[in-house]
């Protein structure tokens, strides 16, 4: 019987561009050496000369950087105008909701983000970890994932809502009380989740203002829950009681934060939980409802959300980067970084910084978002210089992850 054949070395690289951001600094004239799936070494040009069996890649005028971080996105999703929510979850069958996420996990690696946190399959219960296993085994390209599963709600908080009596699938798991919140945590660590995603507060009604769902006990056993398995929770929060039993409780990041105040934030700083304010989708789903960008005033909500980021800025809060991609496209993730800059007063070096080295300190990934030796080889080429210009971020001319060559 034929023995399986050893799987093939990755060939070390000396990539050699015009300058290295290594997730804090500029460096130009440097360059890099991977080996395997990490980085062996960084530093002037000069100093790294090609081992014995390297490719050197030349990179004239082009920076390279460490492999983006989505801090926010639902591959299992797609842009709410080409269909509702509502529709994706009840009527777009599992089979068809993986296949047209497959083709977003390669749009998301070619657009240079080698990480996503996935925070819900959004109705497609565990088909998040099954996409997770295929980039992994290397069936499919894709970004390295961590998956939030199902994510938790409490019961007739959450969607979709058809008539009174009619009962129909949901967009994430129920869970009630000590023994039902206990019982679903564990399911879905069970199952893969890296991270436990609650919805601490929602529109209980259709017409309705969100409100807190969860009550501070249960925040607090999702948590402790969690934590006992080595895992963070990441909350759903819009509203600041939501915001401040999520914060309470001790979750990771709070997601949106549409309206958090300054009391909000400064706990929130104290405690040591950052804010993902996903700006891109509510700018997305306020075009979606027919705001003409640049002719019609701005929405109310988009007032409301410069008012709490100026807030939370002038809070100190920690930010993490993500921009909620899948209510609109997916490739597309550099949209956050974008309005971040153009409507809310960041600075390229700012967000540049975010999306790399503050994501994963952040998200407790110390094996990325830098470039330094030992660290895991996820870089990205890209033409000018993002640290004064993020839209060079779309120029992507290279993508390594794992030490091999994915986009060129």
């Amino acid at each position: 019987m034929a023995q399986p054949s050893a799987p093939t070395p990755t060939p070390a690289l000396l990539l050699r561009p015009a300058a290295v951001f290594d997730g804090e600094t500029l460096h130009p004239g440097w360059a890099v050496l991977t080996e395997g799936d990490k980085i062996k070494a960084v530093g002037p040009a000069a100093q790294l000369p090609a081992p014995a069996g390297a490719r050197t890649v030349e990179l004239p005028g082009l920076t390279l950087l460490p492999g983006l971080i989505e801090g926010h996105s639902h591959l299992l999703l797609h842009p709410y105008n080409e269909t509702s929510w509502n529709d994706q979850v009840l009527q777009e069958s599992e089979a068809l909701r993986v296949a047209r996420a497959t083709a977003h996990a390669r749009a998301t690696l070619e657009a240079g983000f080698t990480t996503v946190r996935d925070l819900g399959s959004e109705g497609a219960g565990y088909a998040d970890v099954g996409l997770k296993q295929a980039i992994d085994r290397g069936l499919i390209p894709g970004p390295r994932m961590v998956v939030a599963t199902r994510a938790l709600v409490a019961t007739g908080s959450y969607g979709p809502k058809l008539a009174a009596g009619f009962v129909v699938p949901q967009g994430a798991q129920e869970a009630d009380g000590v023994d039902g919140i206990i019982r679903a945590v564990r399911e879905q660590i069970g199952r893969g989740a890296d991270v436990i995603k609650v919805y601490a507060d929602y529109r209980w009604g259709a017409n309705e203002p969100s409100r807190p769902t969860f009550t501070q006990d249960e925040l607090n056993l999702i948590v402790q829950t969690a934590r006992s398995s080595g895992r963070p929770v990441v909350a759903h929060a819009s509203t600041p009681e939501g915001m401040r039993r999520a914060t309470l409780a001790g979750v990771q990041t709070i997601e949106h934060g549409d309206a958090g105040t300054p009391e909000v934030f400064k706990l929130m700083k104290q405690r040591g939980v950052a804010l993902c304010p996903t700006v891109a989708a509510g700018d997305a789903t306020s075009r979606y409802r027919g705001w003409r960008k640049g002719q019609d005033p701005e929405p109310e909500r988009i007032q409301q959300k410069k008012q709490t980021m100026k807030a939370a800025l002038q809070s100190g809060v920690d930010l993490a980067y993500g921009g909620d991609v899948g209510v609109f496209a997916h490739g597309d993730n550099l949209r956050e970084a974008e309005l971040l800059i153009q409507e809310y007063g960041f600075t390229s070096l700012q967000t540049l910084r975010g999306f790399t080295a503050g994501n994963a300190r952040i998200f407790q990934l110390p094996d990325r978002g830098r470039i330094q030796p030992g660290l895991l080889a996820d870089l990205v080429a890209v033409a000018g210089d993002p640290t004064k210009d993020i839209k060079t971020l779309r120029q992507v001319r290279l993508v390594v992850k794992g030490g091999v060559v994915v986009k060129e």
